[in-house]
């Protein structure tokens, strides 16, 4: 990067952090409310922007585009698809969640169920987040970061120099955002850093196309159409090592269901919304955001395969270099402050739901006669500590095996189908219990773990058979103990739970046009050669 694009670089993250902390400095830091949940005051724009943003990271940007560069648009079903699931969350999750007054995913475990099943939820979730999420993000992001911008040879340093530079960086910035201005300040962060990511994200693939049709956006389509038609294909064959289309309606679903509905991570932006209302803007905005994120974070491997061919080794290159080779100059610097927001995005929204269960689930309930000061108090500890342990364990991926990204994808089917089907059965079964609940975690994670370790089948197909076997092995065990009819208690709805007017009409259009996507990438559609 030039001069020129350090200024604009620094100026324009100096920008949006004045603005978002002159915009949070209304909450209350010194209670559990307001650092965790911005003191429930978000909007659903500020909403949106922060899940979208906790939920990109360059891992996505970067990864989506490099296995779309090997097989296409099949790909996009980890975006479009998750449509589907963020119009439950909004219509059916959410106003449960609500309704049982809960700040936290597990706080409705520990109401329907006991605090055992609740802190076998967190303790994953915590182990989760802090072994394999949060470290990850700053490391990919870093060196995707130094790919694109060459920061290693701006300081004349080794790789992994500049990787741990710029992972540190972005740590103490994040603890810095934290520890200001809670959630609400990285929300309102997020949300600008969600619109220039849109408006860049986009530019990407419109400049591509420019370029690659020379100067015709048009000639760039009808090329890739003429010379690759078979990647604009939405639907992966059966064997596919991506996303095998039988799994669009089975395992993807029911991960993308666990993703958006049952993951603190996500859960707890839309659970710091002032009202129902809110919470369902915010998260329909993100519906649509999820559709038309296939167009930058799927299609540039397209154009990068159709550009350089396939000599691009290995496949996560081809995103970094059509940057390079596209953009120019001058914007250098402001995609760099965008992919910057990004991983800070990603990262902060990590910790803020890390520190969250560890605070409310484990420090608040084993301190006694403990005030809310204190425990906002110890949480602003637990984000310095955790904070700190992420920076250092980050560029010690570097020496990690090849293809732990895709194991730690698999990692998370070790949880995610039983606490899915533990919430659902929560919600809508009277006979659930506390044993069933306990004995499906266990089965599932030796069943699923086994199958992947000693298996070569892909496990999507296994989260599509195994969710319903947690769900009825809860149901049935449940039954065999004969226990009474469950009945929550009284508790107290802490927002307003009017739900938005247009939330049915707009969740309707919404699956609409995911229909008409995957219409649209098939060999019905745009998928056949000229």
């Amino acid at each position: 990067m030039g001069l020129i694009s350090i200024i604009s670089f620094v100026a324009i993250v100096l920008a949006i952090w004045l603005y978002a902390f002159k915009r949070s400095r209304g909450v209350n830091m010194d209670s559990a409310e307001g650092l965790f949940l911005g003191g429930r005051s978000l909007t659903g724009i500020t909403i949106a922007g922060s899940v979208v943003m906790t939920n990109l990271s360059t891992e996505q940007i970067v990864g989506q585009n490099g296995q779309s560069y090997e097989t296409g648009m099949e790909v996009m079903g980890w975006e479009v698809t998750s449509a589907i699931a963020i119009v439950a969350l909004a219509l059916i999750f959410l106003p449960k969640y609500l309704k049982y007054g809960v700040s936290t995913v597990t706080d409705f475990i520990e109401l329907r169920f006991d605090t055992t099943t609740k802190r076998i939820a967190s303790l994953l979730f915590i182990f989760t987040y802090v072994v394999s999420f949060l470290p990850v993000v700053l490391y990919s992001g870093s060196l995707v970061f130094n790919q694109i911008f060459a920061v290693d040879e701006l300081l004349n340093v080794s790789s992994l120099v500049a990787i741990s530079i710029i992972s540190g960086i972005i740590g103490v910035v994040g603890l810095f955002y934290l520890l200001i201005g809670g959630l609400r300040l990285s929300a309102y962060s997020d949300t600008v850093y969600g619109i220039g990511l849109l408006i860049v994200g986009l530019a990407i693939p419109v400049i591509g196309l420019y370029v690659l049709g020379n100067n015709s956006f048009i000639g760039g389509f009808e090329t890739i159409q003429q010379n690759t038609p078979e990647k604009l294909n939405s639907f992966g064959a059966l064997d596919s090592e991506m996303v095998p289309w039988p799994t669009l309606f089975l395992g993807l679903f029911f991960n993308n269901l666990f993703f958006w509905c049952a993951n603190q991570m996500i859960v707890q932006k839309v659970l710091a919304g002032r009202d129902l209302k809110e919470g369902q803007k915010g998260a329909l905005y993100v519906g649509f955001f999820k559709i038309f994120g296939a167009l930058f974070l799927v299609f540039p491997g397209i154009i990068a395969f159709n550009m350089f061919g396939d000599g691009v080794n290995p496949s996560d290159n081809a995103y970094p270099m059509l940057v390079t080779a596209v953009l120019p100059e001058w914007a250098f610097g402001i995609f760099a402050a965008i992919i910057f927001g990004a991983i800070l995005s990603s990262f902060v929204g990590a910790l803020n739901a890390t520190t969250t269960l560890l605070t409310l689930d484990f420090y608040k309930p084993l301190k006694k006669n403990v005030s809310d000061r204190q425990v906002a108090r110890a949480g602003k500890v637990f984000t310095v500590v955790l904070g700190l342990m992420t920076v250092v364990i980050a560029p010690l991926i570097s020496f990690a095996p090849a293809g732990l990204f895709h194991v730690v994808q698999q990692f998370n089917g070790l949880y995610s189908m039983p606490l899915l089907a533990i919430i659902l059965l929560g919600f809508y079964s009277r006979y659930a219990t506390p044993f069933a609940a306990k004995f499906t975690f266990v089965f599932h994670i030796i069943v699923y773990g086994s199958i992947v370790l000693f298996t070569d089948i892909h496990y999507l197909y296994v989260l599509s058979v195994i969710f319903f076997v947690d769900l009825l092995l809860i149901w049935g065990i449940s039954r065999l103990q004969n226990k009474k009819e469950f009945t929550f208690p009284e508790v107290e709805v802490k927002v307003d739970m009017t739900p938005w007017k247009h939330s049915k009409w707009v969740s309707v259009l919404i699956v609409l046009v995911v229909i008409f996507t995957y219409w649209l990438f098939s060999p019905w559609g745009i998928a056949n050669a000229m």
